[in-house]
């Protein structure tokens, strides 16, 4: 009789009879994969290429009752297991190497309440997905600014977005959550349900189990905003970086401004002669009154003579796709960041600096401006912390997979972020890299770690969702 070699949860391998993975695949009404399977290919493929895992496993459910015949199934069998939303984690935490993934991406369903003002999205939707449908009605929630990223791994995280300003991190807009625990359970967690469930998931929910689905308040937003990209010479840093912290001081909330210090890529919108070329750009959304617009832009408009200038008029789900393009998928992607409270005169010359320095073709470093609705919570509201934080920063590296030097980009992120990190009040759980030390975990949940902990005990003490930035139950 044929066997399947897996790995366990503690490294080791487990040997499976045909038989076994037989009875499993009838429990299931979507589809049990193995590395010859057609479909598992797709499953297996993630946005950062440098990521090379290959599970022995992989569960392609339907609904519910499949995810909790796949947990049911690791947890029995000890196999490592992991969950696949958009596949966009930059540290590959969505494959279990060796083990089980389940693969959300078959459930990408949103119900819309327009009068309610809710969407109920499932565990595999991206965040083009909620904006397609919630759009419908002139409706968004916080969330990203990237389509193609899974709603999942981002709002589990905290997540953050060009509307944070106004309602908060991801998880400040999320009322509920249905999720399959570790002892296979299916638990309804809100503020009135397992209340401590609904507090953990809400900045560490990777480690608590898989969530099928995510309700959600919305706001009105949109249809129609303003936004997109203007850029200027890189010569003129000092000036642009200068402008930027007068303007994230004082900017309605409805107005978000990225800023990026970065080579001009060659799209159509940039002229030809500046593609390579350093520049300083911001990329913005402003979704408030739209007759207020040139108010809310003018310490912006007040910065002449710049080199692009795509700004205008266009609706929300443009946005919020617009910077996908610059994050293809299957590229190695490797990045440093931080949070900071404030702009200060030696971080934003030590950013201007290593900006100079950088030698990465497709790198760039960042500031992203998420002051407002999320400082005015408390510290221990959701277990994602950083209240006091008002501003993402970092450094990104991008190349192709097949460039010599990707060795050499890598370690130049490393130490520009010795030279940045001082800076820092925290930092952001999804935007770590699979080589960062357990203290940056801790780092990131601050007072709100032990609590953690304690959860991590009640509803996954044996720590069957160990394929993440994990918390190791006491």
């Amino acid at each position: 009789m044929s066997r399947t070699t897996l790995t366990t949860r503690d490294g080791a391998t487990a040997s499976l009879p045909a038989a076994a993975l037989e009875s499993f695949s009838e429990q299931l009404r979507g589809s049990l994969l193995t590395p010859e399977d057609p479909g598992y290919e797709e499953s297996t493929r993630t946005w950062n290429g440098m990521i090379e895992k290959t599970p022995a496993l992989v569960v392609r459910p339907t609904g519910t009752a499949d995810v909790v015949a796949a947990v049911n199934f690791a947890r029995e069998h000890d196999l490592l297991l992991s969950v696949k939303g958009g596949g966009h984690n930059i540290a590959g935490t969505a494959l279990a190497d060796g083990g089980l993934t389940v693969d959300l991406s078959g459930l990408r369903g949103v119900v819309v309440d327009p009068d309610e003002r809710t969407a109920i999205a499932q565990g595999g939707c991206q965040l083009g997905d909620l904006d397609r449908e919630t759009q419908l009605h002139g409706l968004a929630t916080s969330c990203g600014f990237v389509s193609e990223v899974g709603l999942a791994g981002l709002t589990l995280g905290g997540g953050f977005g060009y509307l944070t300003r106004r309602f908060g991190w991801t998880v400040d807009d999320l009322l509920a959550v249905e999720i399959v625990t570790a002892d296979g359970e299916v638990r309804r967690a809100s503020r009135e349900e397992h209340p401590d469930l609904f507090w953990a998931v809400r900045g560490a929910g990777h480690n608590f189990g898989v969530v099928t689905s995510f309700t959600f308040r919305l706001h009105e937003v949109g249809p129609t905003v303003y936004g997109g990209l203007i850029a200027w010479p890189f010569e003129r840093a000092a000036e642009i970086l200068a402008a930027y912290r007068e303007l994230t001081a004082t900017a309605p909330r409805e107005l978000t401004a990225f800023l990026l210090m970065r080579r001009a890529p060659p799209a159509p919108f940039v002229p030809e002669a500046w593609h390579g070329r350093r520049i300083c750009a911001m990329a913005v959304c402003y979704s408030g009154d739209l007759a207020a617009v040139d108010e809310a832009l003018a310490p912006i408009r007040a910065l002449p003579d710049p080199i692009v200038d795509v700004l205008r008029e266009q609706s929300y789900t443009e946005i919020q796709s617009y910077l996908d393009a610059t994050q293809p998928k299957g590229n190695h992607y490797y990045w440093k960041t931080e949070f900071a409270a404030e702009l200060e005169d030696d971080l934003l010359a030590t950013m201007r600096e290593l900006a100079a320095d950088n030698p990465i073709p497709g790198g760039q470093l960042l500031f992203a401006h998420v002051g407002g609705a999320l400082n005015e919570r408390d510290a221990d509201d959701g277990s994602v912390g950083n209240r006091d934080a008002r501003f993402v920063y970092g450094a990104a590296g991008m190349w192709e997979p097949d460039d010599p030097d990707g060795e050499r980009y890598r370690e130049w992120v490393r130490d520009a972020w010795k030279g940045f990190h001082p800076f820092s009040t925290g930092n952001y759980i999804n935007f770590q890299t699979a080589d960062e030390s357990r203290g940056r975990i801790e780092e990131t949940y601050g007072r709100n770690y032990d609590r953690l902990l304690e959860a991590k005990g009640r509803y996954d003490p044996a720590n069957v969702f160990r394929v993440n930035r994990n918390l190791q139950p006491t």
